[in-house]
């Protein structure tokens, strides 16, 4: 049985497996930004059934396999079909496990989506997140051999895709490019009056795992915050393809602390999602700056 005294247990529990969500997420949707959304879709699923947490007698089996049917769900919505395939029952487990570990796990997330999702399935909850086979067939609802042959070929293609240079990034939209640039240029200036000035009236702001604004008015009180540290700068570039603005301390240049997307219309930002307060989701990303 769990050891949920309340929800409030519960939902605390949700709050600290976050982290653990996102590294499966992200990488059998091969994007961080995609498997933050996924991870969001689990929680809701996870708190409509919060009625049930005083009975559940393997949480994080439980969790995960909400988890994995939401990819599912996705992956249908994608038109990929045949997400649990049976695959060859004669393979056996890949014998050079701890190669095959350090792999996956240094591996980016976009990596994965040279797996086809059972590979992505076996191979991420067993060497990214250390989950025991029989685990994984609880939560992919897969048979045991079946598990095996995916995690067998998952890591070969894996270590096959990992001596694949990076694909070529550039940006589709020359203008998004600019407005995004004098975005960045204003918050370097610490110039807050002139960002403010690029919001549209009705901008939505979300501080992933921490709160939602909407309105010009309520989104100053968020530049006025980043306005009153001097510990950042950031840069224009992308995270999984996606442009983004990229946030680095001060004193390191190696990675990004965190970053935010934004969104425009008619060259006014209508949408700021900034994961300032969720920096797990960075983690296995391939960022790349715009220079």
């Amino acid at each position: 049985m769990s050891s949920f005294e309340s929800e409030g247990d519960f939902r605390q529990w949700l709050i600290e497996m976050r982290p653990r969500l996102h590294r499966y997420c992200a990488r059998m949707a091969g994007s961080v930004i995609d498997g933050d959304d996924l991870v969001q879709d689990a929680i809701v699923g996870a708190l409509s059934a919060a009625n049930r947490f005083a009975s559940i007698e393997r949480p994080d089996a439980w969790l995960f396999r909400i988890a994995h049917n939401a990819v599912r769900k996705e992956m249908r919505k994608r038109a990929l079909r045949n997400l649990m395939p049976q695959e060859d029952l004669e393979m056996v487990e890949d014998s050079r496990s701890d190669t095959g570990s350090r792999i996956a796990v240094a591996a980016s997330v976009r990596s994965f989506l040279a797996l086809v999702p059972s590979q992505r399935a076996a191979v991420v909850l067993k060497d990214v997140l250390g989950y025991s086979l029989e685990e994984i067939c609880e939560v992919t609802d897969a048979t045991l051999p079946a598990v095996k042959a995916s995690l067998h070929r998952g890591r070969e293609n894996l270590r096959l895709r990992a001596d694949t240079p990076p694909a070529t990034i550039g940006w589709a939209d020359s203008k998004n490019r600019k407005l995004l640039d004098a975005y960045v240029d204003r918050f370097n200036a610490h110039d807050f009056a002139a960002v403010a000035d690029m919001l549209a009236n009705d901008v939505k702001l979300s501080l992933v795992g921490n709160s939602e604004m909407e309105g010009a008015t309520a989104v100053k009180t968020y530049l006025g915050n980043y306005s009153r540290q001097s510990d950042w700068r950031v840069h224009s570039g992308f995270v999984d393809l996606q442009p983004a603005m990229l946030f680095y301390s001060r004193t390191s240049t190696e990675r990004p602390t965190h970053f935010a997307l934004i969104n425009w219309h008619s060259g006014n930002v209508i949408n700021i999602r900034d994961y300032r307060y969720a920096r797990y989701v960075l983690e296995g990303a391939e960022v790349v700056v715009s220079y």
